[in-house]
């Protein structure tokens, strides 16, 4: 039990200052999600931005905002988090394993449930598009490749909370940048799904390590009392 904080995939340093963050970032998108229900148009913040609706970009840019796209898509995004988990497994670390695809899946699956409760639409009635799913999914993968690299790196609490916000943001802001500029999403869009990422990462994280712990804990006392049997 002594080597277990250290295979936390929520490092313990950074539990209070990413949840939080986690918590304004549930708040962002509930309250994106409420003035933009229903809507099927460009909301003032969005116009101010950019003109949202418009395929803006050309190549050689269009061809990088396509490759970037093309990491969100269900090929692309499997691609990335089989890679990811290969990885983790070759490193013996079972629980980051699970925690990618575990991280992975429920922010997909929330941004996906969102965009239905939400009803925003872009280019017409049948494409929903708050919060963009593409940008929730990069920024999870970046954020969650933070999260676990941060132990490694023996950062403390300052630098290891800097690490998985700049990944973050780093992300967010590039798969973003493809969304707003291919015209597949609003700007707000992006923001939601940025927010999503970082609302529902933390959670899973803590929830995966909770998981595996009380897992450990039974092994270690099913163990405890096979032990005590055999002396018997």
């Amino acid at each position: 039990m002594t080597g277990r904080p250290a295979t936390s995939v929520l490092p313990p340093p950074l539990r209070p200052w990413l949840g939080l963050i986690a918590a304004l970032a549930a708040l962002v998108v509930v309250v994106l999600g409420v003035v933009y229900a229903g809507h099927g148009e460009p909301g003032a913040v969005d116009s101010w931005i950019i003109e949202p609706t418009a395929d803006s970009l050309r190549p050689p840019w269009r061809h990088v905002a396509l490759a970037l796209d093309f990491l969100g898509e269900p090929v692309g995004a499997g691609t990335l988090v089989a890679v990811a988990v290969a990885g983790c497994l070759l490193l013996r670390r079972p629980r980051a394993a699970v925690f990618l695809v575990a991280g992975a899946a429920t922010t997909v699956g929330t941004a996906t449930l969102l965009k239905h409760l939400v009803g925003r639409t872009i280019h017409g009635a049948d494409n929903l598009s708050y919060p963009s799913g593409h940008t929730a999914f990069l920024t999870a993968l970046a954020l969650m490749a933070a999260l676990l690299a941060t132990p490694p790196l023996g950062l403390g609490r300052t630098a290891g909370t800097s690490l998985v916000l700049a990944a973050a943001l780093a992300a967010g802001a590039a798969m973003g940048w493809a969304q707003v500029g291919l015209g597949a999403h609003y700007p707000t869009d992006v923001l939601g799904g940025w927010c999503t990422a970082l609302a529902i990462v933390p959670a899973t994280a803590w929830l995966v390590d909770r998981t595996a712990d009380r897992l450990g804990e039974r092994a270690d006392r099913r163990t405890a009392d096979a032990g005590r049997r055999s002396r018997h």
